[in-house]
């Protein structure tokens, strides 16, 4: 093994991996001699990113504790112990220079096991409220990094870093589509897996037609779970719709679109930031409202809209498209503001204090 390792821990969705990615490669363009793995488990979207990027990618036992449902938090922490035994080992084998945890189920075990054997450990937390993992795990790291200034005031550590969202390079290098049509291109997602509630709300209001959908050019990013059943409805659609069950080239439709309706999870904010692409956020509701928070605070900045779950209908949905898409002042007003969310070189900070 390379006496040069570094181990980042974490997955499950998307927004956990993508960032740890581009830590990675950060890490990988300062010192090449680095050697990266990665450490998640068998029930995250890891397993089909990571060796798709050519990282080396470890499975341990581990599930969720911030859920409502008393049977799925059971069911974590009888894992919690197999997966923490599973961490000891897999760090004696590796012998890590450092340990960062990016979120999401392996994250949690892997992190502590490694501050408590006293390798050099750090969380990178991207909400504005810290899930309760990270939220335990600032009192044994060595160092946090946060995307938001707000996620300071929960998490006890001396050494406390604002770094922004890490992104990948080609995000970080992305260009606005000039030689798009004139339709007005929307573009949703919900998050990696799909929302089931943003696919049937925003697939309904399409097929409604009338107005609002003249003109309209739609990528949908549907999610395993709904491709067949939603992608089917837009046989009928009145206007340009390309569905999809997962898109890999996200800076191509970032570049592409006019506004996107999303999930509020931090890279989709930092991502839509980068482009200067004003969201219309659904927060996913959690324990903790993290997504929910993530989102007040682009309203507050007149940097986003906001429409909660309970409130989703296909007009409200329509109504807030329409008061983005019939006011280009408000849209470019908007895109400055979102803009100054994105703090850029996020990666390359945070991989020159790793390797500090």
């Amino acid at each position: 093994m390379s006496k040069k390792t570094i181990v980042i821990a974490g997955g499950g969705t998307g927004g956990h991996i993508y960032p740890g990615i581009a830590i990675a490669r950060a890490i990988q363009k300062l010192d090449p001699s680095v050697e990266i793995h990665f450490v998640g488990t068998s029930q995250g979207l890891e397993t089909k990113i990571i060796p798709r990027e050519g990282f080396p990618l470890h499975l341990i036992e581990s599930g969720k504790l911030n859920v409502r449902s008393p049977w799925q938090k059971l069911k974590t922490l009888l894992k919690i112990p197999w997966g923490f035994w599973q961490s000891i080992r897999l760090l004696g084998q590796l012998k890590p220079l450092y340990v960062i945890g990016v979120g999401g189920y392996a994250s949690g075990p892997f992190v502590l096991a490694a501050s408590m054997i006293g390798f050099n450990t750090a969380i990178w937390e991207p909400n504005a409220m810290p899930g309760m993992a990270n939220r335990l795990l600032s009192r044994f790291v060595d160092k946090c990094f946060v995307v938001f200034n707000e996620a300071k005031n929960y998490l006890k550590s001396d050494d406390i870093l604002q770094t922004g969202m890490p992104v990948r390079e080609e995000i970080e290098n992305g260009q606005r589509d000039e030689t798009r049509d004139s339709k007005f291109h929307l573009l949703s997602f919900g998050g990696s897996q799909g929302s089931r509630v943003i696919n049937y709300c925003l697939s309904d209001a399409i097929l409604r037609g009338g107005e609002w959908t003249q003109d309209l050019s739609v990528v949908h990013q549907l999610g395993q779970w709904d491709f067949a059943t939603v992608s089917k409805k837009y046989d009928n659609a009145p206007c340009e719709v390309h569905p999809h069950e997962f898109i890999f080239d996200m800076p191509k439709y970032y570049g592409w679109a006019d506004i996107i309706v999303s999930r509020g999870g931090a890279s989709t904010i930092a991502e839509a930031a980068a482009f200067g692409i004003i969201p219309i956020i659904v927060p996913l509701p959690a324990a903790d409202d993290h997504q929910q928070k993530n989102a007040e605070s682009l309203v507050a900045k007149n940097a986003g809209r906001m429409i909660l779950q309970k409130d989703l209908t296909p007009d409200r949905l329509i109504s807030e498209i329409q008061v983005l898409r019939h006011d280009q002042a408000l849209r470019e007003q908007m895109a400055q503001n979102i803009k100054k969310f994105y703090i850029p070189q996020a990666a390359t900070t945070i991989a020159k204090e790793i390797l500090q």
